[in-house]
């Protein structure tokens, strides 16, 4: 199974959050991942941060920096290793890379808080 093939997987899991997840250490971030190439699959959505705030958790993935090690990736998934691109929404929307919003998909429970954020 190809890295992001088991990252889309994960993304459909509805697991009930650990309870210390707290809406408060959370934000709406951009998630990209890396491992195939530039440009991958890309997701808005709520994401955790742990309380030092160096890890962070997205629907069952746990990612930690890079430290700047990385190319043209920011965080790496703690099980696989793959590379992922993460950081706060742009207002105009422009998220990837190299530009544009293509592919880009947005969970549900975040829509309306993300439309109001870019606004």
């Amino acid at each position: 199974m190809r890295h992001a093939d088991h990252w889309m997987d994960k993304l459909h899991l509805d697991e009930e959050l650990p309870s210390q997840f707290r809406l408060s250490r959370s934000k709406i971030m951009y998630i990209e991942s890396k491992a195939e190439g530039l440009e991958g699959p890309a997701m808005i959505g709520r994401v955790y941060l742990s309380k030092s705030g160096k890890t962070l958790y997205y629907k069952g993935l746990k990612f930690q920096s890079l430290k700047g090690a990385g190319f043209k990736a920011n965080f790496f998934e703690t099980d696989s290793g793959d590379h992922y691109w993460i950081s706060g929404p742009r207002k105009d929307q422009s998220d990837r890379l190299y530009g544009g919003k293509s592919g880009v998909q947005i969970d549900d429970d975040v829509r309306e808080e993300y439309q109001s954020q870019i606004s």
